[in-house]
């Protein structure tokens, strides 16, 4: 998009200028227009980003630090999605894949990770539009601007962005006229601690202290089979963790699950249930609520983790319970589910606006932060909610989401049309909400936080 030209003062000297020692120099705003739209990060909201750049002619590049696009999806690719394949394809996407004769998968059916890759993911990279301008194995290391800091401002707008990445050992950099960022939050963990403080004794148990969804019923069944585990979350994620446990169990009756969390009510975990708009997502509720009822899952709540550390006996977790200090002894195993947090070190040398709690993009942060709002359900936002003070850079996905829960990739797409639309120049449709999400049916605002139980930042896990 252009504006009309700047006029730029060079001022001699350091402080109020004098008439006669003024030079005025006129800069285009051309000098950037000629470079691509960079995207970091290939996963499903990066491609749909390159999918709507591609539909408006725009030029671009897509840097990923795994070996493949989609690849820190593939670390829970066992895991099936709790929303059906309908809101899971971005729509222009879908109108390119189809150019090839692709076929939609079904709609209703719950793709899992792996799917997800395989089958969407990976054809779309594979496009011929889009496929020429992945760079992978390209780790993002720094953001900035061509070869000034984040304290100059003259003329700044109108300076390239420099993308500083690493590539199997090679030094690489990259100019763009613009920067989305969607390098989401998977591979950035919360730890154990209630107090969201990575603490070295929980850092050194890294071989008994799985972050995410370990494949439990795969590759990991004879690490936790007939073991003292605990999973801490009380989110989506700690409960597919469970379920995998629970039916493990079934076939190593040895096995003792623990489920910790800092909620209030182990019933506040349940979610909407049956009225909940994804079936799926009502049913992992309904689920675990059975098995608690059945006493085949322990739970210890409301329960804030101050320690976790390794004794003779095992491992020791170390907390507070009902204002009184409690220990956990001889766990074997922790799989923690406490959510993830945004990596910011990328973008410290360019401005933005983060809000302080959520550590989300500010302007998303009243629609988000678990403190106010127990709702997997968020107004669609687009560009105007998106942007930065660093004109021309955007952070999407659920790193835009920071550390609230709620993020799904339709939302996503929804953010990355509307990007792309004003990088195009068409404010109009940059304008535009073209997106209808499914209720939770827990959808609450709770100003004191009672009703959802959330205490803090981290998703009340």
């Amino acid at each position: 998009m252009t504006n009309s030209n700047n006029l730029v003062v060079n001022v001699q000297g350091c402080c109020a200028p004098q008439e006669n020692n003024l030079n005025f120099k006129t800069i285009s705003n051309n000098s950037k227009d000629h470079l691509p739209v960079a995207i970091i990060g290939a996963g499903p909201v990066g491609l749909a980003a390159a999918a709507h750049l591609v539909s408006r002619g725009q030029t671009f590049i897509l840097l990923e630090g795994g070996s493949q696009v989609g690849a820190n999806i593939l670390t829970w690719g066992h895991i099936r999605l709790f929303s059906p394949w309908r809101y899971n394809v971005d729509k222009v996407a879908k109108s390119l894949l189809e150019q090839i004769n692709w076929t939609h998968p079904e709609l209703e059916k719950l793709p899992t990770g792996k799917e997800l890759v395989e089958q969407y993911l990976e054809p779309l990279s594979n496009l011929s539009e889009i496929q020429p301008y992945i760079q992978l194995n390209t780790k993002v290391v720094s953001i900035g601007k061509k070869d000034i800091d984040k304290m100059k401002t003259l003329n700044r707008e109108n300076i390239p962005f420099v993308i500083h990445t690493e590539s199997n050992g090679t030094y690489k950099t990259f100019e763009a006229r613009a920067v989305i960022d969607a390098t989401g939050t998977w591979g950035n963990p919360n730890p154990a601690t209630s107090s969201g403080v990575w603490l070295n004794e929980e850092k050194s148990l890294h071989e008994q202290v799985f972050y995410g969804i370990p494949n439990i019923l795969g590759k990991e069944k004879e690490r936790y089979a007939n073991k003292r585990v605990a999973v801490v979350g009380g989110g989506h994620s700690a409960i597919n963790t469970l379920l995998d446990l629970a039916k493990l169990k079934e076939a190593y009756d040895k096995t003792e699950i623990i489920w910790i969390m800092r909620r209030q009510h182990v019933e506040d975990a349940y979610g909407g249930e049956e009225k909940d708009a994804l079936a799926a997502r009502g049913e992992l509720g309904s689920r675990i609520h059975s098995l608690v009822d059945e006493q085949k899952i322990k739970v210890v709540t409301p329960f804030r983790i101050q320690e976790v550390r390794k004794t003779q006996e095992g491992i020791m977790i170390k907390g507070n319970k009902d204002n009184e200090e409690s220990i956990l002894n001889g766990i074997e195993e922790v799989i923690v589910n406490a959510g993830s947090r945004p990596d910011l070190t990328i973008l410290n040398e360019v401005r933005i606006a983060i809000d302080s709690a959520t550590e989300s993009v500010e302007a998303l942060a009243p629609l988000i932060d678990p403190n106010i709002h127990s709702c997997g359900t968020v107004r669609p936002h687009g560009e105007k909610e998106l942007r930065q003070p660093e004109k021309d850079l955007y952070i999407v996905g659920a790193k835009s989401y920071g550390r609230a829960p709620t993020f799904l990739m339709a939302t996503g797409y929804e953010q990355v049309r509307s990007i792309a639309a004003y990088l195009s120049g068409d404010v109009e449709s940059a304008k535009k909400v073209e997106l209808d999400l499914p209720e939770t049916g827990v959808c609450s605002v709770n100003l004191n936080a009672k009703k959802s139980g959330c205490d803090n930042s981290n998703s009340c896990n």
